[in-house]
């Protein structure tokens, strides 16, 4: 039996982006289903919640095939083996994302040998939108049309004006 042909993209899309964007739909390229996991995300103070995340996602990839959308809670290993996962897809943006990201692998190779993690960079037009960035300027007014979709970018507007009441 091949081993498996799913892998896991995980994070907390707190917005998701069109750098996360690009990286799932060239991951779901090179795998036959491709598992975009969403973490709960319990230390952070999120802007969307676990449900609105999951939502924007949905309908920033309802094109395509092959990819789905769950929400997880606790180590992304666990959830590769709950799925049947064999690889964790990560981007990696600069040598910051770099140096945490083989501290992550690592760790996760420790704790799960039968997972690899495969690092992709985004494509250089997308390679410096993150979501604090987007979240940040999104915040004090600026035009984020070519960082998200406009699923989101529509999302962002209505959590702007809730914040004006």
């Amino acid at each position: 039996m091949s081993p498996s042909r799913t892998a896991i993209y995980s994070g907390t899309f707190d917005p998701v982006t069109l750098g996360h964007l690009d990286v799932i739909v060239r991951a779901a390229t090179l795998f036959d289903h491709l598992v975009v996991a969403v973490a709960a995300a319990h230390h952070k103070n999120t802007l969307f919640s676990l449900n609105e995340r999951i939502a924007l996602l949905q309908a920033s990839l309802s094109e395509q095939e092959r990819i789905e959308v769950v929400s997880f809670d606790g180590l992304v290993v666990d959830c590769c083996r709950r799925i049947g996962a064999g690889a964790i897809v990560r981007g990696i943006r600069n040598g910051t994302d770099m140096d945490y990201e083989s501290q992550m692998a690592q760790m996760n190779r420790k704790l799960a040998p039968e997972v690899e993690t495969i690092f992709m960079l985004p494509t250089p037009s997308v390679q410096c939108i993150s979501s604090t960035l987007v979240r940040e300027i999104s915040k004090l007014g600026g035009d984020i049309t070519q960082l998200v979709t406009p699923a989101v970018l529509s999302a962002l507007q209505t959590k702007k004006q809730a914040a004006k009441t």
